[in-house]
């Protein structure tokens, strides 16, 4: 087991593992037994009861949060003709085709998300044993492959988060910074809890919102209670 140091352990007395707190209750530990000098990012786990090895059952999609990320996302975008000024205009970053394809191939990731028109996942496609482990290739169901591209990028721009269940029914979203305040990070919270509740697959059985954790980049894990939130 990894050893933690003397502040972690002094943190982790505040917090009993045995309850379960409410989401605002849940901040408020995890705001004050963060020890980090820098402006930490707060965290949500979500464990779910779906079996992602079934196509029935897989979780992956795109939520915007009201308060956005605390994180100005660096965006790049795949397209032609029209849509490569229409990007530009929406505020992306990186704008081309064929010269950013050869750069990544070379090892270049100086961005954060990817958005391609459909006419362009040919050539994309190439990258995908690079993009792919990194989680960067663009996707119709996260709303990262589209003609809309204004759109794509003005949502990413603004807060825009991705989520997807792993092999073990596991969810990990950014909800804000610590510097937050405590009713914004619980907005935050709300749009992913409910969106992932939308989200559950009609395959699913038993019980769905297993888990659910609130952390910050060095603070321990606090247990939110779901039923507080089923009820709103």
């Amino acid at each position: 087991m990894a050893k933690h140091g003397k502040k972690f352990l002094e943190a982790s007395k505040l917090v009993d593992r045995t309850t379960t707190y409410s989401v605002e209750e849940a901040i408020e530990l995890v705001k004050k037994t963060n020890f980090a000098k820098f402006d930490a990012t707060v965290e949500v786990a979500f464990r779910l009861g779906v079996d992602t090895r079934k196509n029935d059952q897989q979780i992956r999609g795109a939520v915007v949060l009201p308060n956005g990320t605390g994180k100005t996302q660096r965006v790049l975008v795949f397209a032609k003709g029209e849509k490569l000024k229409e990007a530009e205009a929406a505020g992306a970053d990186y704008v081309g085709d064929a010269e950013y394809i050869s750069k990544i191939q070379q090892g270049w990731f100086d961005f954060d998300v990817i958005v391609a028109t459909p006419d362009m996942m040919g050539e994309v496609g190439k990258l995908g044993r690079v993009l792919g482990p990194k989680g960067l290739m663009p996707n119709p169901k996260t709303g990262t492959v589209t003609f809309d591209v204004d759109k794509a990028v003005k949502e990413i721009k603004a807060g825009k988060v991705e989520y997807r269940a792993d092999k073990t029914g596991n969810v990990h979203a950014p909800i804000g910074k610590i510097s937050f305040d405590n009713d914004k990070l619980a907005e935050n919270f709300q749009t992913i809890f409910e969106t992932l509740l939308k989200a559950k697959p009609s395959a699913a059985k038993g019980t769905y919102m297993k888990n659910i954790t609130v952390t910050s980049t060095m603070s321990p894990g606090v247990k939110v209670d779901a039923s507080s939130f089923n009820a709103k």
